[in-house]
């Protein structure tokens, strides 16, 4: 039994710590070592021409303009876009995914990126080992058969722990070095639907066109780059790209191999730099401390908080995951930030929205996986419009929440849970 399998079946996951000894051991004692500074408050707040080029020199997000964006709403909407770009592709389609699971939209995919390849496209798919572990051979073949390059991100290698324990967590998609996407959504059924049907995720991915689809392209370069050993290069990959709207946007691709900080900055200097509002949607709501004070602070200097996070759990590492998010809300809740848990369906989405002019989108949780060891990407914009969107989706998704009090909390916390962060390997998408 792998570990991934052991650590994703949840009666499986007592019998199988016996035969894990050392490497969970190892595993845990990793995670434990992973410490980061209390970093100062920001006196810099999102309304300042400032904010942007203080997050571009910290969050190493470079500032880019010129570009335009489609948000897509879950499956019905994310599949369709994905799949149209995917069949108008001339000369490239870069493809990366944590999770690739078998189902018909996984079939529909695979065969969409062979048709391309039989096409005489150049297509190079990268799949993490740990998350699409379960990703049928068959897709692989039919692909490869096609001309198609599949790769997989760093196999599970006990032997190798600082390499199984770094995943590729990232969402890439870009066609012909032009039109990109990226987000949180994996290759399989889950994903399909509206987002509200029990058993499906509800997931918020963005279209983008213009120069910054060039970094989109960049954070692709770097995985399959460790991944295969082969540099992306030429005009196929990275055209010269002209603008195609007016939207000012800027890429946060995070790795292990620099501290992951720029995941954690992206979400610490936004807080920092609200003073009205912060709209958060994230499924995994385990800050760590000094993200805690700046939650508090910011609800204590009069911003509106609210958060909205996965109340609907169908795995038991899942459930961990929820009771160690638990945990973390009576601060929070008692400094006057509201919460509230999604029902309907398994809340995916991770965005952010604050003073109703900056926004982000991307693949980080707001835990230490993400922060720590994963390879993220998240793509931040400011402007009023598409705040405005995204305000009206996180609005829409607050009819199928139910708020969490103080109170509520106080009665139901669970006391002295065990959380292992590092152990969801799989199970944290």
């Amino acid at each position: 039994m792998s570990l991934a399998h052991a650590l994703h079946h949840g009666s499986g996951v007592r019998s199988a710590y016996p035969r894990l000894g050392a490497v969970t051991l190892c595993l845990v004692l990793s995670a434990c070592t992973l410490a980061r500074p209390h970093y100062a408050a920001s006196d810099v707040s999102i309304g300042e021409s400032a904010f942007i080029r203080t997050f571009e020199a910290h969050a190493d997000a470079e500032l880019v303009r010129g570009n335009r964006a489609q948000i897509l709403l879950n499956g019905d909407e994310i599949f369709p876009a994905m799949l149209a770009a995917i069949r108008e592709a001339k000369t490239t389609i870069t493809f990366a995914n944590f999770i690739y699971e078998k189902g018909d939209i996984s079939r529909e995919v695979a065969e969409a990126l062979a048709e391309r390849c039989r096409a005489g496209v150049g297509v190079n798919v990268l799949v993490d080992a740990v998350g699409s572990k379960n990703m049928p051979d068959a897709y692989k073949t039919r692909m490869k058969r096609s001309g198609c390059h599949v790769a997989s991100y760093h196999s599970l290698n006990p032997l190798v722990l600082k390499r199984v324990n770094h995943r590729n967590h990232r969402r890439v998609l870009v066609v012909d070095g032009r039109v990109g996407f990226t987000g949180g959504t994996g290759v399989g059924e889950r994903w399909t639907g509206d987002g509200r049907r029990k058993g499906h995720w509800r997931q918020t991915d963005v279209r983008v066109e213009g120069p910054i689809v060039r970094q989109l392209q960049a954070a692709f370069a770097e995985n399959w780059r460790d991944a295969t050993g082969v540099l992306l290069s030429g005009a196929a990959y990275f055209p010269e790209v002209s603008p195609r709207g007016n939207l000012v946007a800027q890429s946060v691709k995070s790795s292990p191999a620099s501290g992951a900080a720029e995941a954690y900055l992206l979400f610490f200097l936004a807080i920092e730099g609200a003073r009205s509002s912060i709209l958060l949607t994230n499924p995994y709501f385990v800050p760590d401390g000094t993200m805690t004070d700046a939650i508090v602070r910011a609800a204590k200097r009069g911003v509106d908080v609210s958060i909205i996070t996965a109340g609907v759990a169908d795995t038991t590492l899942d459930r961990l995951v929820r009771h160690a998010s638990h945990a973390h809300f009576g601060r929070v809740l008692d400094a006057g930030a509201k919460i509230y848990e999604y029902g309907p369906a398994l809340l995916h989405a991770k965005t952010m929205v604050v003073d109703g002019r900056w926004v982000s989108i991307g693949s980080a949780n707001l835990d230490n996986r993400s922060f720590n060891l994963n390879n993220e990407l998240n793509v931040a914009f400011m402007d009023e419009a598409l705040a405005k969107r995204m305000t009206e989706v996180f609005r829409q998704d607050l009819e199928f929440t139910k708020q969490v009090s103080y109170d509520d909390w106080r009665r139901q916390r669970v006391r002295n849970v065990f959380y292992l962060p590092m152990i969801p390997l799989r199970d944290q998408l």
